[in-house]
């Protein structure tokens, strides 16, 4: 029951639990009962909103800035992770595998210059951070399982394909 009140909430955080039970099958307590474990677990840390920033007109700029790292001995990369994650600016840090960066940042700005600020001001300049690299999102197609594309021209070259 967690996992399919978790995904529904995942897409839509404003449903009620009389909404998310009727779509469940499941009575309208049991589901009210389950959320406010979950939230007192931790499972649930916060509601977000989705915004579409290309609707609202104004420039807002995504990027996703990969950090190499050298390690702090007996740290790791907590230390400098932890003191990443305190930025403003910053909307989520990732540790990665399999990659040549050791974090992946999600940043958020008004402009590309305020971006790039950031990483030269604030990120390069790090005692550990050994390389930096800024990939700008051009257009967001999905997010948190949210098609931002609804109601835009499809091309139809790729019609049929699943």
């Amino acid at each position: 029951m967690r996992k399919e009140i978790l995904k529904l909430l995942e897409t839509n955080s404003r449903l009620t639990p009389a909404e998310i039970a009727a779509m469940l099958g499941l009575e309208e307590a049991d589901v009210a009962s389950e959320i406010k474990k979950m939230e007192d677990e931790q499972i649930i840390c916060g509601y977000q909103t989705l915004i579409n920033y290309d609707k609202l007109g104004d420039e807002h700029v995504s990027a996703l800035i990969g950090v190499k790292i050298s390690p702090v001995r007996g740290e790791g990369f907590n230390r400098i992770a932890t003191r990443i994650s305190k930025f403003d600016e910053v909307k989520s840090v990732y540790l990665m595998s399999g990659s040549s960066s050791d974090l992946i940042l999600s940043i958020e700005g008004d402009s590309l210059k305020e971006i790039s600020q950031f990483v030269y001001e604030k990120i390069a300049p790090m005692d550990t951070v050994v390389s930096t690299a800024t990939y700008f999102v051009l257009k967001k197609y999905k997010e948190h399982r949210v098609d931002l594309t609804e109601g835009s021209v499809e091309d139809k070259r790729i019609e049929g394909m699943a």
